[in-house]
Protein backbone atom coordinates (compact mmCIF):
# COMPACT_ATOMS: atom_id res chain seq x y z
CA UNK A 1 0.00 0.00 0.00
CA UNK A 2 1.22 3.83 -0.93
CA UNK A 3 1.97 5.52 2.20
CA UNK A 4 1.74 9.14 1.86
CA UNK A 5 4.00 11.26 4.54
CA UNK A 6 1.06 13.66 4.44
CA UNK A 7 -1.19 11.76 5.48
CA UNK A 8 1.41 10.16 8.33
CA UNK A 9 1.47 13.41 9.59
CA UNK A 10 -2.19 14.17 9.90
CA UNK A 11 -2.66 10.61 11.82
CA UNK A 12 -0.12 11.81 14.12
CA UNK A 13 -1.95 15.29 14.68
CA UNK A 14 -5.31 13.68 15.18
CA UNK A 15 -3.79 11.18 17.72
CA UNK A 16 -1.88 13.16 19.91
CA UNK A 17 -2.96 16.71 19.36
CA UNK A 18 -6.73 16.43 18.99
CA UNK A 19 -6.39 13.14 21.31
CA UNK A 20 -8.27 10.98 18.47
CA UNK A 21 -8.80 7.91 20.31
CA UNK A 22 -9.80 5.97 16.45
CA UNK A 23 -7.69 7.32 13.66
CA UNK A 24 -7.65 5.92 10.65
CA UNK A 25 -5.86 6.36 7.47
CA UNK A 26 -7.62 6.36 3.65
CA UNK A 27 -10.90 5.78 4.49
CA UNK A 28 -13.43 4.42 2.23
CA UNK A 29 -16.91 3.05 3.23
CA UNK A 30 -17.31 -0.75 2.82
CA UNK A 31 -20.31 -1.73 -0.08
CA UNK A 32 -22.30 -3.87 2.71
CA UNK A 33 -22.90 -0.18 4.61
CA UNK A 34 -26.37 0.52 4.66
CA UNK A 35 -26.55 4.47 3.35
CA UNK A 36 -28.47 6.59 6.05
CA UNK A 37 -29.92 9.74 5.39
CA UNK A 38 -30.24 9.35 1.48
CA UNK A 39 -33.33 12.09 1.09
CA UNK A 40 -30.80 14.50 3.11
CA UNK A 41 -27.83 13.57 0.46
CA UNK A 42 -29.83 13.63 -2.59
CA UNK A 43 -31.12 17.05 -2.00
CA UNK A 44 -27.34 18.10 -1.06
CA UNK A 45 -25.91 16.90 -4.29
CA UNK A 46 -28.61 18.87 -6.31
CA UNK A 47 -28.22 22.04 -4.40
CA UNK A 48 -24.79 21.87 -4.68
CA UNK A 49 -24.26 21.13 -7.91
CA UNK A 50 -26.93 23.82 -9.07
CA UNK A 51 -25.50 26.44 -6.58
CA UNK A 52 -21.89 26.49 -7.48
CA UNK A 53 -22.57 25.42 -11.32
CA UNK A 54 -24.80 29.05 -11.26
CA UNK A 55 -22.32 31.02 -9.07
CA UNK A 56 -18.89 29.82 -9.98
CA UNK A 57 -19.55 27.92 -13.12
CA UNK A 58 -18.02 24.40 -11.15
CA UNK A 59 -19.50 21.33 -12.23
CA UNK A 60 -18.95 19.68 -9.25
CA UNK A 61 -19.87 15.49 -10.56
CA UNK A 62 -19.01 15.73 -13.98
CA UNK A 63 -18.85 11.72 -14.65
CA UNK A 64 -20.93 10.39 -11.87
CA UNK A 65 -24.25 8.77 -12.93
CA UNK A 66 -25.65 9.34 -9.19
CA UNK A 67 -25.42 9.97 -5.60
CA UNK A 68 -24.42 6.00 -4.89
CA UNK A 69 -21.70 6.10 -7.42
CA UNK A 70 -20.30 9.34 -6.22
CA UNK A 71 -20.50 8.43 -2.48
CA UNK A 72 -18.39 5.23 -3.13
CA UNK A 73 -15.68 6.35 -4.93
CA UNK A 74 -15.35 8.35 -2.03
CA UNK A 75 -11.82 8.39 0.43
CA UNK A 76 -10.72 10.35 3.34
CA UNK A 77 -7.30 10.53 3.49
CA UNK A 78 -7.49 10.50 7.64
CA UNK A 79 -10.44 10.42 9.95
CA UNK A 80 -9.97 10.36 13.70
CA UNK A 81 -13.51 10.19 16.59
CA UNK A 82 -12.49 11.97 20.12
CA UNK A 83 -14.40 11.43 22.85
CA UNK A 84 -14.48 14.20 25.65
CA UNK A 85 -16.97 13.86 28.56
CA UNK A 86 -20.37 12.91 27.09
CA UNK A 87 -19.48 14.00 23.61
CA UNK A 88 -18.03 12.50 20.20
CA UNK A 89 -16.49 14.71 17.24
CA UNK A 90 -15.16 13.19 14.08
CA UNK A 91 -12.43 15.18 12.09
CA UNK A 92 -12.25 14.36 8.30
CA UNK A 93 -9.05 15.67 6.63
CA UNK A 94 -8.01 15.54 3.48
CA UNK A 95 -4.26 16.37 2.89
CA UNK A 96 -2.45 17.09 -0.24
CA UNK A 97 1.28 18.02 -0.61
CA UNK A 98 2.29 19.64 -4.19
CA UNK A 99 5.35 21.26 -4.01
CA UNK A 100 4.98 23.80 -6.23
CA UNK A 101 2.10 24.09 -4.61
CA UNK A 102 -1.39 23.01 -4.44
CA UNK A 103 -2.81 21.81 -8.38
CA UNK A 104 -5.33 19.58 -10.05
CA UNK A 105 -5.26 21.34 -13.09
CA UNK A 106 -6.57 24.81 -14.22
CA UNK A 107 -7.30 26.95 -11.14
CA UNK A 108 -10.95 26.15 -11.99
CA UNK A 109 -10.27 22.16 -11.36
CA UNK A 110 -8.41 22.85 -8.02
CA UNK A 111 -10.68 24.92 -6.53
CA UNK A 112 -13.44 22.64 -7.68
CA UNK A 113 -12.24 19.06 -6.39
CA UNK A 114 -11.26 20.67 -2.92
CA UNK A 115 -15.32 22.40 -2.64
CA UNK A 116 -16.01 18.71 -3.75
CA UNK A 117 -13.77 16.63 -1.62
CA UNK A 118 -15.52 18.93 1.23
CA UNK A 119 -19.74 17.98 0.33
CA UNK A 120 -18.44 14.23 -0.34
CA UNK A 121 -16.88 14.04 2.95
CA UNK A 122 -20.51 15.42 4.82
CA UNK A 123 -21.91 13.01 2.44
CA UNK A 124 -20.30 10.04 3.96
CA UNK A 125 -20.43 11.20 7.39
CA UNK A 126 -23.80 11.83 7.14
CA UNK A 127 -24.84 8.65 5.41
CA UNK A 128 -22.48 6.46 7.35
CA UNK A 129 -22.39 7.28 10.59
CA UNK A 130 -24.85 9.79 10.98
CA UNK A 131 -22.90 12.48 12.04
CA UNK A 132 -24.18 16.10 11.85
CA UNK A 133 -21.72 17.77 13.12
CA UNK A 134 -17.81 17.54 13.12
CA UNK A 135 -14.83 19.27 11.46
CA UNK A 136 -13.95 18.89 8.20
CA UNK A 137 -10.20 19.90 6.98
CA UNK A 138 -8.63 20.74 4.00
CA UNK A 139 -4.74 20.49 4.63
CA UNK A 140 -2.08 21.50 2.57
CA UNK A 141 1.74 23.10 3.60
CA UNK A 142 1.18 25.27 0.07
CA UNK A 143 -1.10 26.78 -1.74
CA UNK A 144 -0.89 29.46 -4.00
CA UNK A 145 -2.55 32.83 -3.15
CA UNK A 146 -5.02 33.22 -6.10
CA UNK A 147 -6.02 29.49 -5.21
CA UNK A 148 -6.31 30.28 -1.87
CA UNK A 149 -8.71 33.46 -2.09
CA UNK A 150 -10.78 31.11 -4.68
CA UNK A 151 -11.14 28.56 -1.93
CA UNK A 152 -11.86 31.33 0.94
CA UNK A 153 -14.31 32.78 -1.14
CA UNK A 154 -16.24 29.07 -1.15
CA UNK A 155 -16.16 28.10 2.21
CA UNK A 156 -19.01 30.19 3.56
CA UNK A 157 -21.30 28.97 0.79
CA UNK A 158 -20.20 25.61 1.43
CA UNK A 159 -21.18 26.49 5.07
CA UNK A 160 -24.35 27.83 3.82
CA UNK A 161 -25.38 24.55 1.32
CA UNK A 162 -24.68 22.19 3.88
CA UNK A 163 -26.54 23.95 6.39
CA UNK A 164 -29.44 24.46 3.93
CA UNK A 165 -29.51 20.31 3.83
CA UNK A 166 -29.54 20.20 7.97
CA UNK A 167 -25.89 19.66 8.15
CA UNK A 168 -24.03 21.69 10.78
CA UNK A 169 -20.00 20.96 10.07
CA UNK A 170 -17.39 23.44 10.84
CA UNK A 171 -15.34 23.36 7.37
CA UNK A 172 -11.21 24.62 7.66
CA UNK A 173 -8.75 25.20 5.17
CA UNK A 174 -5.22 25.10 6.83
CA UNK A 175 -2.71 25.82 4.77
CA UNK A 176 0.88 27.51 4.55
CA UNK A 177 1.91 29.40 7.81
CA UNK A 178 -1.23 28.07 9.43
CA UNK A 179 -0.45 24.84 8.51
CA UNK A 180 2.89 24.84 10.10
CA UNK A 181 1.51 27.00 13.11
CA UNK A 182 -1.41 24.82 13.20
CA UNK A 183 -0.09 21.20 12.59
CA UNK A 184 3.35 20.49 11.95
CA UNK A 185 4.50 22.74 15.47
CA UNK A 186 2.26 21.16 17.63
CA UNK A 187 3.00 17.41 16.37
CA UNK A 188 6.84 18.11 16.87
CA UNK A 189 5.83 19.03 20.39
CA UNK A 190 4.90 15.29 20.70
CA UNK A 191 7.83 14.03 19.24
CA UNK A 192 9.67 13.00 22.07
CA UNK A 193 6.92 10.32 23.42
CA UNK A 194 5.73 8.27 19.95
CA UNK A 195 7.27 5.01 19.92
CA UNK A 196 4.68 3.74 17.30
CA UNK A 197 6.38 2.28 14.59
CA UNK A 198 3.33 2.93 12.44
CA UNK A 199 3.34 6.62 12.70
CA UNK A 200 6.30 6.87 9.89
CA UNK A 201 6.42 10.98 10.00
CA UNK A 202 7.43 10.79 13.57
CA UNK A 203 9.52 8.13 13.03
CA UNK A 204 11.47 9.63 10.34
CA UNK A 205 12.33 12.61 12.19
CA UNK A 206 13.40 10.49 15.19
CA UNK A 207 15.83 8.42 13.39
CA UNK A 208 16.96 12.11 11.63
CA UNK A 209 17.85 13.35 15.64
CA UNK A 210 19.61 10.36 16.10
CA UNK A 211 22.74 11.78 14.05
CA UNK A 212 21.19 15.94 14.21
CA UNK A 213 24.34 16.29 16.66
CA UNK A 214 27.01 14.56 14.50
CA UNK A 215 28.26 17.12 12.76
CA UNK A 216 30.83 16.44 10.51
CA UNK A 217 34.52 17.82 10.22
CA UNK A 218 34.95 21.34 8.49
CA UNK A 219 37.70 19.93 6.36
CA UNK A 220 35.23 16.77 5.48
CA UNK A 221 32.59 19.04 4.27
CA UNK A 222 32.38 19.10 0.53
CA UNK A 223 29.90 21.24 -1.79
CA UNK A 224 26.69 19.49 -2.76
CA UNK A 225 25.06 20.03 -5.94
CA UNK A 226 21.90 19.62 -4.89
CA UNK A 227 19.65 22.21 -4.54
CA UNK A 228 17.58 20.30 -1.77
CA UNK A 229 18.81 20.09 1.89
CA UNK A 230 17.02 18.25 4.42
CA UNK A 231 17.33 20.53 6.66
CA UNK A 232 19.19 24.25 6.37
CA UNK A 233 21.38 22.99 9.34
CA UNK A 234 21.74 20.05 10.85
CA UNK A 235 19.59 21.45 14.11
CA UNK A 236 17.59 18.88 16.11
CA UNK A 237 14.03 18.71 14.57
CA UNK A 238 11.22 19.54 17.55
CA UNK A 239 8.99 22.57 18.99
CA UNK A 240 9.90 25.18 21.67
CA UNK A 241 7.32 27.84 20.89
CA UNK A 242 4.03 28.60 21.64
CA UNK A 243 3.08 28.32 18.18
CA UNK A 244 0.14 25.82 17.99
CA UNK A 245 -0.56 25.33 20.72
CA UNK A 246 -4.34 26.33 20.72
CA UNK A 247 -4.79 23.49 18.54
CA UNK A 248 -3.72 21.18 21.26
CA UNK A 249 -6.20 20.04 24.22
CA UNK A 250 -4.77 20.62 27.48
CA UNK A 251 -3.65 16.78 28.31
CA UNK A 252 -1.64 16.96 25.32
CA UNK A 253 0.35 20.40 26.24
CA UNK A 254 0.45 19.07 29.58
CA UNK A 255 1.82 15.96 28.33
CA UNK A 256 4.47 17.19 25.79
CA UNK A 257 5.43 21.00 26.42
CA UNK A 258 4.59 21.23 29.95
CA UNK A 259 6.64 17.92 31.27
CA UNK A 260 9.58 18.76 28.78
CA UNK A 261 10.09 22.30 30.02
CA UNK A 262 10.19 20.59 33.84
CA UNK A 263 12.65 18.29 32.68
CA UNK A 264 14.47 21.02 31.29
CA UNK A 265 15.15 22.69 34.05
CA UNK A 266 12.42 25.43 33.38
CA UNK A 267 11.39 25.62 36.80
CA UNK A 268 13.50 26.32 39.56
CA UNK A 269 14.49 24.07 42.54
CA UNK A 270 12.09 25.96 44.85
CA UNK A 271 9.35 25.80 42.57
CA UNK A 272 9.86 22.19 42.36
CA UNK A 273 9.35 21.96 45.93
CA UNK A 274 6.54 24.34 45.95
CA UNK A 275 4.40 22.11 42.79
CA UNK A 276 4.71 19.25 45.52
CA UNK A 277 2.24 21.03 47.60
CA UNK A 278 -1.57 21.54 47.20
CA UNK A 279 -1.83 25.29 47.47
CA UNK A 280 0.32 26.10 45.12
CA UNK A 281 -0.70 23.90 42.31
CA UNK A 282 -4.15 25.33 43.18
CA UNK A 283 -2.96 28.49 43.62
CA UNK A 284 -0.87 28.74 40.20
CA UNK A 285 -2.61 25.87 37.75
CA UNK A 286 -6.01 25.83 39.58
CA UNK A 287 -5.63 22.11 39.72
CA UNK A 288 -6.70 20.14 43.05
CA UNK A 289 -3.96 18.19 43.45
CA UNK A 290 -0.41 18.80 43.66
CA UNK A 291 1.27 19.15 40.46
CA UNK A 292 4.16 16.72 40.95
CA UNK A 293 4.34 13.55 43.52
CA UNK A 294 8.01 11.93 43.84
CA UNK A 295 7.97 8.34 42.97
CA UNK A 296 9.95 7.38 45.62
CA UNK A 297 7.11 8.14 47.67
CA UNK A 298 4.83 5.69 45.65
CA UNK A 299 7.57 3.29 45.11
CA UNK A 300 7.48 4.17 41.77
CA UNK A 301 4.01 3.40 40.98
CA UNK A 302 2.07 5.52 39.60
CA UNK A 303 -0.51 7.52 42.11
CA UNK A 304 -4.57 7.55 41.02
CA UNK A 305 -4.52 10.66 39.24
CA UNK A 306 -1.15 11.23 38.08
CA UNK A 307 -0.02 10.18 34.53
CA UNK A 308 1.35 6.40 34.73
CA UNK A 309 5.22 7.20 33.16
CA UNK A 310 7.64 9.56 35.68
CA UNK A 311 9.40 12.42 34.30
CA UNK A 312 12.76 12.99 35.66
CA UNK A 313 13.81 16.68 37.09
CA UNK A 314 17.09 17.15 39.04
CA UNK A 315 17.62 13.60 38.74
CA UNK A 316 14.80 12.86 40.20
CA UNK A 317 11.38 11.05 39.22
CA UNK A 318 8.53 12.92 39.87
CA UNK A 319 4.61 11.72 38.78
CA UNK A 320 2.85 14.31 37.24
CA UNK A 321 -0.58 15.02 37.64
CA UNK A 322 -3.45 14.42 35.07
CA UNK A 323 -6.62 16.16 36.43
CA UNK A 324 -6.83 18.95 34.00
CA UNK A 325 -10.07 20.44 32.80
CA UNK A 326 -10.94 23.09 29.92
CA UNK A 327 -14.86 23.24 30.25
CA UNK A 328 -16.82 26.66 31.51
CA UNK A 329 -17.39 25.54 35.08
CA UNK A 330 -13.49 24.74 35.48
CA UNK A 331 -11.13 25.78 32.87
CA UNK A 332 -7.19 25.27 33.98
CA UNK A 333 -6.05 26.26 30.17
CA UNK A 334 -5.48 29.91 31.24
CA UNK A 335 -3.51 29.29 34.36
CA UNK A 336 -1.01 26.85 32.18
CA UNK A 337 -0.62 28.73 29.13
CA UNK A 338 0.04 31.28 31.33
CA UNK A 339 2.71 29.49 33.10
CA UNK A 340 4.56 28.28 29.90
CA UNK A 341 4.59 31.87 28.60
CA UNK A 342 5.98 33.07 31.45
CA UNK A 343 8.85 30.28 31.84
CA UNK A 344 9.43 29.88 27.88
CA UNK A 345 12.54 32.05 27.67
Amino acid sequence: MKIEIGESLMLSWLRHVKECRIVQTNWKASPRWELQNRDILENLMERSSAFFQSKYGYNLYKGNSGLPQMITQAEIDVLGISFDADSIKSYAVDVAFHEAGLNYGAKEETVSRVVKKYIRTAMCLSGYYGFDTGSIIFASPKINPSIMEAINMCVSDILNVLHESGLNFDIRIIANEAFSDQILKPVLSALGDVSDTSELFMRSLQMYNLFSDKKPAKDSVKKSVSPYRISPALDKIEQDSLSGLDEMKIGAIVRNTFSRMLEDGKASEHEISLMQTKEYSKETFDIQYPLLVKAEKTDGSSPPRYYSSSIKINNENYFLCSEWFEVPANNDRPYLMKWIALHMK
